[in-house]
């Protein structure tokens, strides 16, 4: 799965996701994709950053980081702690986990393999370093960075 930024003709930005990027495409040509807040089918895809986490994943490091953090991540709209959103995110986990292959730390590696046709077309999710996740994106091979929530609150 994929995750992308859209935005529609009224400027509402809102995320979607597919298969892969060809999906995204098909549909917004079939007008499929619709706005959420006003229902208009011209969506295009809006300018968006990877947001890759680092291999670091003590989680004392993390609790204290986002601790430092907090305040100004809710001020700018980036962290969401609302039962909604917590649920939304354990459901769309189990969905991956059930729906696509873990392939660890290798999943820089499987997505090339899938991008140039050298391994089957499938959806895939695993770890993979910042580094790596750059090199992806500038080779124009397409993923996403998943909201993980620790295997505990899962």
């Amino acid at each position: 799965m994929i995750s992308f930024d859209l935005i529609c003709e009224n400027g509402h930005t809102f995320e979607g996701w597919f298969s892969n990027s060809k999906d995204f495409e098909k549909q917004s040509k079939a007008k499929s994709i619709e706005c959420p807040f006003c229902s208009n089918n011209k969506v295009q895809k809006a300018l968006m950053a990877p947001n890759v986490s680092t291999k670091n994943n003590n989680a004392n490091d993390a609790s204290s980081t986002l601790s430092k953090n907090k305040t100004s991540n809710f001020t700018k709209g980036n962290m969401h702690n609302s039962p909604e959103v917590t649920t939304a995110f354990k459901k769309l986990r189990k969905a991956v986990e059930e729906n696509c292959e873990y392939v660890g730390n290798n999943f820089a590696e499987e997505a090339r393999k899938i991008s140039y046709g050298e391994s089957e077309s499938r959806g895939i999710y695993g770890e993979t370093s910042a580094e790596e996740a750059k090199e992806l994106y500038d080779e124009g091979i397409e993923f996403g960075v998943l909201p993980w929530s620790n295997r505990n609150d899962a």
